[in-house]
């Protein structure tokens, strides 16, 4: 079984962008690459990692979801980053197959690719693999949680973004609704990110607005399966007030299945929220539609990180991992909204 490790100290927050600025952040780190040592964990490879005279190059980015909106966005924008550093991103196509996943990830290990991020989609599987990039002298980037076996990790205050999204839902129905009203939650329990993000929102909703009726937890993280899940739940809960998503991909999809049910756009007793912060959704809010609040990433935080990391690795920092800051954005956020659609492109 993975042991899991707490997040590194949130560095992000000094180092990274701030929302209203929309140029990327210098770091000024070293391009040159290592070979991480040989030890009994990966946290001891990342601690011991020094310069070699090879040049980072190459960064590879596995994200496996390519169906959800943000991924061509994190493509685009890692790969401007990546340039900027004379580094060259590569990218798989998992097409959200944990078999492919994982052919995809040994095949660049046996390449020797030099620094790999990935998104596992089967953390404890994806294991092996990680273990066998740091025993090649490749540099290991978990995106989305963490590994035992890695030199670093990218992580995106998952219960933090739960959290907010919860707060918000409940105050709105405790203003909106007099504190009752239906529920029904798009989760993820399958990887660390789902879960945590899942447990901070379920967990701060309930507790703010014990009076509504929670009538569903149902799996979903892109729109399609959002859109099919709240369907269902409206054949038998045609009154439901509220759908939070694990991601925006998921309530997009509960956002359409209540349009599709009749539901006006602009109702006032409707509220979907998710959290990451794509496209449609802010455009959603920014309209004055039902769908009120995003807990959102910055889609260049999370492409610096993409290519800080790796680059801080091989540079020998100390703490290389990140913590990428989340913020709440409501109808009362249009500026911070429009420098995310900016980002978004």
């Amino acid at each position: 079984m993975t042991t899991r490790h707490p997040s590194v100290p949130p560095a992000s927050r000094r180092q990274f962008l701030t929302w209203s600025a929309g140029a990327l952040t210098a770091t000024g780190l070293a391009t040159a690459g290592c070979s991480a040592p040989e030890s009994s964990s990966g946290a001891e490879k990342a601690a011991d990692a020094s310069p070699s005279a090879t040049k980072l190059t190459q960064i590879g980015l596995d994200y496996p979801f390519t169906q959800i909106p943000l991924y061509s966005t994190l493509v685009k924008l890692s790969t401007a980053a990546a340039k900027k550093h004379d580094v060259k991103l590569l990218t798989t196509s998992d097409a959200s197959n944990p078999d492919t996943q994982a052919s995809n990830l040994n095949t660049w290990v046996t390449q020797k690719t030099q620094a790999i991020v990935s998104f596992p989609m089967v953390f404890e599987a994806t294991e092996s693999i990680a273990r066998a990039a740091l025993d090649a002298g490749l540099i290991w980037v978990t995106y989305g949680g963490t590994l035992e076996s890695q030199s670093a990790d990218i992580r995106f205050s998952f219960r933090e973004s739960g959290t907010l999204l919860g707060e918000s839902a409940a105050k709105w129905a405790n203003e909106e609704l007099g504190g009752k009203g239906k529920i029904a939650f798009l989760v993820d329990n399958t990887i660390e990110l789902g879960r945590e993000r899942t447990k901070g929102m379920i967990d701060a909703f309930t507790k703010l607005a014990p009076g509504v009726d929670v009538v569903a937890q149902e799996q979903a993280i892109d729109p399609d399966t959002g859109l099919s899940k709240s369907n269902a739940l409206l054949a038998k809960h045609p009154d439901l007030n509220i759908i939070l998503g694990i991601t925006d991909a998921a309530a997009y999809g509960g956002f359409k299945a209540l349009q599709q049910a009749g539901r006006k756009k602009d109702d006032r007793k409707t509220f979907v929220g998710g959290q990451d912060g794509s496209a449609p959704s802010l455009l959603a809010i920014k309209q004055g539609t039902f769908y009120r609040a995003s807990s959102a990433l910055a889609p260049l935080d999370i492409a610096n990180a993409i290519v800080d990391v790796p680059l801080a690795v091989a540079a020998g920092k100390a703490d290389p991992s990140i913590d990428v800051p989340v913020k709440l954005l409501g109808r009362g956020d249009s500026a911070e909204i429009d420098a995310l659609l900016a980002q978004n492109g």
